[in-house]
């Protein structure tokens, strides 16, 4: 038997069974299935949403203003309860547990991200299993990842995971919403996700969460360039961890890309947020995508927002598709004056040269679309 590493993402859907509390009865079978995966020798990964609902659930459901400090003062309460409900159950089963609060800050650097893997590869060496959230009493708008659905995916790179479960209160990706179409069907294999298949997904279905199919969709393409199966199954189904493991899981299966990227790579997609755009030719798009070539002064057109060099950056056509991203060998302001040049003419524009390539294959993630 291959020892696989598996993200397990719970959402708060999942955990309160569309209720307002945390139901520990369904929790305790979640907990039952990760615990004979770790039995079994597979090792395995929580990335569990429900700190707000279980803040809610222990402070008897206040009523406070829709602001940014009243969901902060929701995740400090509630973390801590969630944690120890997870723990509480965990032992059931004798399995001990770490936790580990996340936010993109942990990610954008390098050095941090490898703390951070070292840190979670760390616990599972050691047979504890990780409990992993976003640190949502201290994340802003600028440092938070958005949604446990895209931090799982994070996560799984973290760890390179073999499989990722985004475990949600749908079957799976369905070719219309079933909840308004009696017509829709399950969607049982994807091996591309294209603008059509982003078309169909829908927003979330519950005011408890933050994440609907769209953002399951937008983890499952950063999981699947990293080497990672996806699937996404219902949470409340019979044994949907344990089948996740197998070649027939339930729900719908993502087929990871047969190029895994190499961790320097890795840490690219799933790290910065870009920070601005590089609109670049046709001629540059073929020669990034079909060739792997390094994207050159030549082929670009147009730049957007403002980076400095060694940010990460987005590189889209000229109809805004996303066609790579990179980390900057020159700033934006740099790349206004030279957009357009041969190579050899960089050093007269700028008075100084910092390689030939905008942007060096290297430090290039190319997005298929």
């Amino acid at each position: 038997m291959k020892v696989k590493t598996i993200v397990v993402k719970l959402g708060t859907s999942v955990l309160t069974g569309g209720t307002l509390a945390l139901d520990r009865a369904h929790m305790v079978e979640l907990a039952r299935q990760c615990a004979q995966l770790q039995k079994d020798g597979h090792k395995v990964v929580l990335v569990s949403s429900g700190a707000i609902a279980a803040g809610r659930e222990y402070l008897n459901y206040p009523q406070l203003p829709k602001s940014m400090a009243s969901k902060q003062l929701l995740a400090a309460v509630g973390q801590s309860q969630l944690i120890q409900v997870w723990q509480s159950l965990f032992a059931i089963y004798g399995v001990k547990t770490g936790q580990m609060l996340l936010t993109r800050a942990d990610l954008d650097n390098r050095e941090r991200f490898l703390n951070a893997r070292d840190t979670v590869n760390a616990l599972i060496d050691n047979k504890i299993l990780p409990i992993v959230n976003e640190n949502d009493a201290v994340a802003t708008t600028e440092i938070k990842v958005g949604d446990n659905d895209n931090l799982s995916a994070l996560v799984g790179i973290l760890c390179s995971a073999d499989k990722l479960l985004l475990l949600t209160d749908q079957p799976g990706l369905f070719t219309a919403d079933p909840r308004n179409n009696p017509d829709a069907e399950l969607i049982k294999e994807v091996t591309t996700i294209d603008k059509t298949l982003r078309s169909i997904a829908g927003d979330s279905g519950t005011s408890l969460g933050t994440g609907g199919m769209a953002t399951k969709l937008q983890a499952a393409d950063i999981a699947r360039r990293a080497g990672i199966e996806v699937v996404i199954a219902a949470g409340s189904a019979n044994d949907v961890i344990l089948d996740a493991v197998g070649n027939s899981p339930q729900g719908t299966k993502f087929l990871a890309l047969p190029d895994s990227l190499e961790n320097r790579k890795r840490w690219i997609l799933a790290g910065p947020a870009a920070t601005g755009e590089v609109v670049i030719d046709d001629g540059a798009v073929k020669a990034v995508q079909a060739s792997g070539s390094s994207l050159l002064a030549k082929g670009v057109i147009q730049v957007k927002g403002h980076f400095e060099r060694g940010e990460v950056t987005r590189i889209v056509d000229g109809d805004a598709q996303l066609v790579a991203k990179g980390i900057a060998s020159y700033s934006s302001e740099d790349l206004h004056k030279i957009k357009g040049m041969h190579s050899k003419d960089i050093m007269q524009a700028l008075g100084y040269n910092y390689g030939s390539e905008v942007i060096h294959r290297d430090d290039l993630v190319v997005i298929q679309e």
